[in-house]
């Protein structure tokens, strides 16, 4: 999902949007793996962008969808979170984030920034709370590292020796997310084929509601 304009607000368009609607496709420069460690590196997330004719796409389904279904939350609701997730609030099996498998769920990306060929762009959405800041809602430093022991655990063990340099995740600060009512973290992986992502966002049997 996209995370630069807020639930509430129809589609507020910052200054990167407004910059790249103002290009074709063939202007726009895709991000790069080294740009994109920069941008995590020094927390610049509000420079992440979409391609263009992607964006404009973006902007549009986020209108009807909202139209359709009241909100972003309600569509993920439907047609991506677990349905034995129930509607929120949620009860978590486990107050620690990822701690238990039931608690979160890995979908690619259904509206990736523009990246460079061979970088996917993944989600895990979590049904335990991540705690954040009262400044910006940044994640705090103990949810940076239990975040980071996940991404170690679920992806890059998985990829095997090296694969540290394959992996990046990123939480987006609160102000600058689309769907603020379910927490979620961005994992973006390198070089990785489409077997291992498929697996990767399989639905388990306990996402399933009996």
């Amino acid at each position: 999902m996209g995370e630069n304009a807020s639930e509430e607000a129809p589609f507020p368009l910052t200054d990167v949007d407004k910059w790249v609607l103002s290009q074709t496709d063939e202007e726009f420069t895709y991000h790069n793996w080294d740009e994109l460690r920069e941008l995590l590196q020094t927390n610049q997330l509000f420079l992440l962008k979409r391609k263009p004719s992607d964006l404009r796409r973006y902007i549009k389904w986020t209108s009807e969808t909202k139209a359709e279904y009241g909100g972003i939350t309600n569509f993920l609701l439907a047609h991506r979170l677990p349905k034995a997730w129930g509607p929120p609030p949620f009860t978590p099996a486990s107050n620690t984030p990822f701690a238990d498998p039931s608690d979160y769920r890995v979908l690619i990306n259904d509206w990736p920034y523009g990246f460079a060929q061979g970088i996917a762009h993944i989600v895990v959405w979590s049904r335990t709370p991540i705690p954040t800041d009262d400044t910006v809602g940044d994640v705090t430093p103990e949810s940076r590292k239990t975040v980071a022991e996940f991404i170690k655990r679920y992806f890059v063990d998985r990829l095997g020796p090296g694969a540290e340099d394959r992996v990046m995740w990123f939480k987006n600060w609160v102000a600058l997310q689309s769907v603020r009512t379910v927490d979620h973290v961005h994992v973006l992986v390198r070089d990785v084929e489409p077997a291992v992502l498929q697996e990767w966002a399989k639905e388990r049997e306990w996402h399933i509601s009996h």
